[in-house]
């Protein structure tokens, strides 16, 4: 589409890519963004799309966040990756004392890591909060955060409570040696009898805490996660198609009689490649953009909307792996040096749909929800 229509975050995006590409060998090495490139996304405010304006945010639309992490990926998929899991965490903004929201997510570096929910500890009630302890893993990004948070049941409550603390309270272990998306610095991180005050606890995508009344704050974070994971999803899948697209036109396949581009099977493998990518891209957005629209009219999604949102996020990560692993092999030999653009992006998309938000087990639950039938499993 012309420049004029792209979305303002997606074209500053899309103006980093020189400095991504600049950074991407440095960034693989290290197993961490570089410095450079965190303060780019900083003044950017790529950290701020998902945070709510009274904090200084963008509140910004499902669709239009995705828009923006497919468009960071296709440049790199750990940068786009950080910048999503950020934003998902920011959303706590929404539900904590809009005083402790500013002084946390206020200054351009209040930037929240934290592990995924299930670990099997209790935080302890106390006078004024609670203690707690335990070891946490996949803090995507926590390099660049000033803060971490942890999701624990309480002790003799049935409750789950989001606990946030300065980084500087916990003691990190480099676990992140990973397949792909090296660059995120997933690592782990433990706590030993850390007090955590009230105010900076909170009852994390829950009515009861939540304090900002925009429709973007009546998706759960993890809706959110999984609407810009799909976007990196895409990205990935579209890097990889632009690549194939810049090999040069006399290019041949050891073996073969005539160039690539004049191969039938190529010609039909990158046709279908294209469909898979824009149909599995629509309906993502389709289904964002008519969610939001209902939540802002009716105030919250029905069950087969979150479902619905679901299929389309997995969908669409499923979609690009397919993608990514056609264009790699179409691309022959080649495309297993570092110094092509195909082995990283094939190596991310994989990490990349083996999370959670990738798993086929979703399909599982949502056919279920489809049958009128409960969901065995979180979705």
């Amino acid at each position: 589409m012309p420049m004029t229509d792209v979305q303002p975050q997606v074209a500053r995006a899309l103006d980093l890519y020189p400095l991504i590409k600049q950074e991407g060998n440095e960034i693989n090495r290290r197993r961490e963004l570089t410095q450079p490139l965190v303060a780019a996304l900083k003044d950017g405010q790529f950290f701020r799309m998902l945070q709510p304006r009274s904090v200084g945010g963008m509140e910004m639309k499902p669709s239009d966040f995705s828009r923006v992490t497919e468009a960071l990926a296709a440049a790199d998929g750990s940068v786009a990756w950080v910048v999503c899991q950020g934003n998902g965490c920011s959303m706590s903004a929404a539900y904590l004392d809009p005083k402790v929201a500013k002084a946390m997510f206020g200054p351009v570096d209040g930037i929240l890591a934290w592990g995924p929910p299930g670990a099997p500890f209790e935080a302890e009630p106390v006078p004024g909060g609670y203690c707690i302890s335990g070891t946490w893993r996949f803090a995507s990004g926590s390099q660049n955060a000033v803060w971490l948070g942890a999701h624990m049941k309480v002790k003799g409550r049935k409750e789950v409570r989001t606990m946030l603390f300065p980084k500087s309270s916990v003691q990190y272990i480099d676990i992140w040696h990973t397949l792909g998306l090296r660059g995120t610095a997933s690592n782990e991180y433990v706590i030993k009898d850390l007090f955590v005050p009230e105010d900076h606890t909170m009852l994390r995508d829950q009515a009861p805490d939540r304090r900002e009344q925009g429709p973007l704050y009546r998706f759960t974070s993890g809706q959110l996660y999984s609407a810009g994971f799909a976007g990196v999803g895409l990205g990935l899948a579209r890097g990889m198609i632009d690549a194939f697209l810049d090999l040069p036109a006399t290019k041949v396949s050891r073996g073969a009689g005539k160039p690539l581009r004049e191969n039938n099977v190529v010609q039909s493998q990158l046709a279908q490649c294209e469909a898979k990518w824009h149909s599995a891209r629509a309906f993502l957005h389709n289904t964002l953009d008519e969610n939001y629209d209902y939540v802002a009219r009716h105030g919250e999604m029905t069950e087969r909307q979150a479902a619905m949102m679901r299929l389309a996020s997995t969908w669409a990560i499923q979609q690009s792996r397919d993608v990514a692993s056609t264009m790699f092999h179409c691309a022959g030999s080649m495309a297993v040096f570092e110094d092509q653009p195909f082995e990283r992006r094939l190596r991310d998309i994989n990490t990349v749909a083996q999370q959670s938000q990738g798993r086929q087990l979703h399909y599982e639950s949502v056919g279920q929800i489809m049958f009128g039938m409960p969901p065995e499993n979180q979705f």
